[in-house]
């Protein structure tokens, strides 16, 4: 599994990556991860993290904003799975593990979990997000999610999820609230939500939610991605529960006796269908 983090490698977010680091040195599976430096200095990259050959730099030529950071990352990752993550976080130690074995065992596309806030005097605080535990359909999440006003269904960064169907959902391109279209993974594929903590949320001052501008692109950013996972919520189940229709093209006898009028028209072209293990 691949980590993708982009990182504009400021002095004050540099022990926060680290930090970062050091969480993914305590998992018990193979990982690698791959730092996207947002226009800046790949030098910067701490020790720990240079000397660790898991861990690739890409450097981007000049500041292009954390979703398209992460969306140039995507190129880089090689693994069948992959997750988001922030350079002043971390992931609790069976982060990976416990969302792996999940994938492995069940075949869905996508595995989260609840997230922690981590506090600057190292105290935690868990948040439970409004999505219930257990496994849910594509699309099935944004009911959880009734208003963009409203709490996140789930932790973006607190999914795990197969590296195609990232590609097919991506961060978009907000300024801010990026990870709210990482959300849309959800609406293409069956997954599982587990209640037990695999990611820490670190509060501090220098985080962007905490600055004063934060609020006023908040409302729209909010806005878009909630239509864009209510829009592919809404694909998906036409296209499941789509009329068939015999080989020539058109429905069958049955089809016609069985099939309520509002249903009889056909599905709109290039829908996507949920994933599906092969």
């Amino acid at each position: 599994m691949t980590v993708v983090i982009a990182t504009r490698a400021q002095p004050d977010r540099l022990d926060y990556l680290t930090a970062m680091h050091a969480s993914l040195t305590r998992q018990s599976v193979p990982w690698e991860a791959v730092i996207a430096f947002d226009g800046a200095d790949p030098a910067r990259l701490p020790e720990p993290l240079a000397a660790d050959p898991r861990v690739r730099s890409l450097p981007l030529p000049r500041r292009v904003g954390a979703a398209c950071a992460r969306n140039l990352a995507l190129n880089e990752v090689n693994t069948e799975f992959v997750n988001w993550a922030d350079d002043d976080d971390e992931f609790t130690d069976e982060a990976m593990a416990v969302r792996l074995h999940t994938l492995e065992e069940t075949g869905v596309g996508w595995c989260a979990g609840y997230s922690e806030d981590l506090h600057e005097d190292g105290s935690t605080t868990l948040w439970r997000c409004p999505t219930p535990p257990g496994r849910h359909q594509a699309g099935e999440v944004w009911r959880f999610w009734p208003d963009p006003s409203d709490t996140i269904p789930l932790g973006p960064t607190t999914i795990l999820a197969r590296t195609e169907l990232v590609r097919a959902a991506p961060m978009g391109g907000l300024v801010q609230g990026e990870d709210y279209c990482a959300l849309a993974v959800t609406c293409l594929a069956d997954g599982i939500l587990l209640p037990v903590p695999v990611y820490r949320y670190r509060q501090h001052a220098g985080q962007m939610t905490g600055q004063d501008s934060y609020h006023q692109l908040e409302p729209p950013a909010r806005q878009f991605a909630h239509r864009l996972g209510a829009s592919l919520s809404k694909a998906v189940n036409t296209r499941r529960t789509a009329p068939t229709r015999s080989p020539a093209g058109r429905r069958s006898k049955t089809a016609m006796r069985t099939q309520p009028p509002q249903h009889r028209s056909r599905p709109t072209a290039g829908a996507p269908q949920p994933w599906a293990p092969n």
